[in-house]
């Protein structure tokens, strides 16, 4: 067994294991395509006598962490032939993958998992959940007339209104996806188009991503900055009660909109959706931004399939001091000071997903109420959310 990058030469074997794992098939004129996206992506492969067992590829991006911009490595692709599974390679994969992403200074990881308690076992989870409303077309009633105005845009005449939306959108969040103009094209407009909202002033303040098909509108991103655009892409919806019988919106679980419509009584489902998994402890609470308080507290972290980022660090004043493990030893007590969790809950409470009392409560950190109370006032209240997928 050998576990190894693949190369171009192995991007064939590499699709040959997509299509069977996956189960589709890939058009003859779509490969050249597929190869070039292929370059672009970290391919981890295992091995046996010179047949491709075991695959998982890391894509290079960027997520907006609030303000900031952190790189990230996103999991894709991972597959296995039947007749090699449970055989511990992708275990070793994913022990690789998160060595290189640890080189390559990408601080976080985030994937879509098939199933989440796989995931949990190897320090991701749940950062955030999609909310869907189900409206009917007799509960498509217009709110108060704003004075702004739609305008409709496609892949071919995309605007950077559109990403100065999402930009302005995604920083008032944890997770957000940096997006270029190629992954705009390539990767969310598909057979959709976008109606951006413009407020008497001319400038942008909002949009849909939606699609209108078989008496259904399908709206797959709904993204506003303020109320003013709130409503006017909702009469913007409720405009096409002749066309449809029925919406779907896909939303932040944080947005205001099922609050104020007039009859918010609509089915609503609410599905976790990404997993995040910290990468590099250290990197990761020295550029987040905890609250300005004057207190401290410890953290002391385990990370079993990481062993970089197991030890202890004391957050004061700003500031993160690092007290790492040392090889061979080994506490025979617990610290008597400090909050202990593994690397799982401390990401839930860097994206925001979850609040140390929550966790406390479910005993997934372990320590004095008191250090609890100092955590909780050192973590700011953070929105987690994620729109894209890969």
């Amino acid at each position: 067994m050998e576990v190894r990058e693949l190369t171009e030469k192995d991007y064939s074997e590499s699709m040959k294991l997509s299509m069977y794992a996956f189960q589709y098939k890939i058009p003859e004129d779509s490969i050249a395509q597929r190869i070039e996206m292929l370059k672009r992506h970290r391919v981890i492969g295992v091995w046996e006598d010179d047949n491709l067992a075991a695959k998982l590829h890391i894509i290079p991006f960027h997520i907006y962490m609030n303000d900031q911009e952190w790189k990230m490595g996103g999991v894709a692709g991972v597959a296995t032939y039947p007749e090699f599974r449970r055989n511990g390679y992708v275990k070793r994969i994913i022990i690789e993958a998160l060595e290189k992403m640890r080189r390559e200074e990408q601080i976080v990881s985030l994937l879509h998992p098939f199933d989440i308690r796989f995931y949990r076992k190897f320090g991701w989870e749940v950062f955030t959940e999609n909310k869907k409303l189900f409206i009917e077309k007799k509960d498509l009633k217009f709110l108060e007339n704003q004075p702004g105005s739609i305008k409709r845009f496609q892949k071919e005449s995309h605007h950077d209104d559109i990403e100065s939306v999402y930009t302005q959108f995604s920083k008032n969040y944890m997770g957000m996806l940096v997006r270029d103009l190629t992954w705009w094209k390539n990767s969310i407009y598909g057979d959709s188009q976008i109606a951006v909202y413009y407020d008497k002033s001319g400038e942008a303040k909002g949009y849909i991503l939606f699609e209108v098909k078989d008496r259904k509108m399908d709206v797959q991103e709904f993204t506003v900055l303020n109320n003013e655009a709130r409503t006017g892409l909702w009469n913007f919806i409720c405009q096409h009660d002749s066309m449809v019988d029925n919406v779907c919106i896909l939303t932040s679980n944080h947005e205001l909109l099922p609050f104020i419509l007039h009859q918010p009584k609509v089915k609503t489902e609410l599905t976790p959706y990404f997993m995040a998994r910290i990468v590099d402890a250290e990197q990761c609470l020295q550029k987040y931004k905890f609250n300005d308080v004057n207190d401290k507290v410890f953290i002391h972290l385990e990370d079993e399939f990481a062993p970089w980022n197991n030890g202890s660090y004391l957050i004061s004043n700003g500031e993160v001091k690092i007290y790492k493990e040392k090889a061979g030893s080994n506490c025979v007590q617990p610290p008597q000071r400090g909050v202990r969790m593994d690397i799982n809950s401390l990401t839930a409470l860097i994206f925001g997903h979850k609040r140390p009392a929550e966790l406390f409560e479910v005993g997934l950190l372990k320590g004095p109420e008191s250090d609890i109370a100092v955590l909780e006032n050192l973590l700011p209240d953070s929105k987690p959310f994620f729109y894209d997928f890969f």
